[in-house]
């Protein structure tokens, strides 16, 4: 029993451990990462199992390699910024995969790069042909960066003549029932206005708002709950 303790002990102080260091290297998703911030993602999750499988390992010495890990992700990613050679050494550089609807074989074999990626790459971005592609750029994350030539591009208001629209972030003022007091400020607006155009598309009672945004435009965007005792618009 006391060693089931220890177990369970060892666990909750070691994930936490983990999840403050790796909050501590930054916030990034997985596809984002380096295959370098990758391998040291791994050998994390690696060394933090060996003190919670093995109790004859102190867990002190079980914690010291963690720390080293991140103290030299920290200052290889702080070195980084202030040295491009430390970065091309570490992280690699982006490599230019397709030119002018052309596919440079060379490059893709010095970046150990198939056809078969490629093309699969491309279809996700919504490119069926290379040859509709200016300029494609395989970035050090893995990620395909596609510019498409001006013929194949989505028609902008720009090329239509037409004024610009307000560009800006939505704004999430309602989640789950609850006002984002931070994101009405951000948004300028107060509670009253907000309580003003909910009334207005029927919604009497804040519970009964699943979701509400505000657009750069102004328009409030409002989905509700079935929620007990919530009333809905008709």
């Amino acid at each position: 029993m006391l060693a089931l303790g220890q177990v369970v002990w060892r666990t909750v102080l070691i994930y936490f451990v983990v999840l403050v260091l790796m909050r501590l290297m930054g916030k990034r998703e997985i596809a984002q990462l380096s295959p370098f911030d990758f391998a040291v993602a791994i050998m994390i999750a690696e060394v933090a199992v060996l003190p919670m499988e093995s109790l004859e390992i102190p867990l002190s010495r079980g914690l010291l390699p963690l720390l080293i890990l991140t103290i030299l992700e920290i200052g290889f990613s702080y070195l980084s910024l202030h040295s491009r050679w430390l970065r091309r050494l570490v992280y690699g550089e982006p490599q230019l995969v397709i030119w002018e609807g052309k596919v440079l074989h060379r490059e893709m074999r010095r970046a150990r790069y198939n056809l078969d990626d490629l093309l699969a790459q491309l279809r996700e971005k919504g490119y069926h042909d290379p040859s509709e592609v200016a300029c494609a750029v395989l970035e050090s994350s893995g990620r395909l960066s596609v510019i498409p030539k001006s013929e194949y591009r989505p028609l902008t208001r720009g090329d239509l003549g037409l004024p610009p629209v307000p560009a800006g972030p939505v704004h999430v003022l309602v989640a789950d029932g609850e006002i984002l007091e931070d994101n009405l400020k951000a948004a300028g607006v107060d509670r009253d206005w907000l309580f003003r155009e909910l009334e207005k598309q029927g919604f009497k009672e804040l519970r009964a708002v699943f979701l509400a945004t505000l657009s750069p435009q102004g328009k409030l965007f409002v989905s509700p709950k079935e929620e007990e005792g919530g009333k809905l618009p008709k």
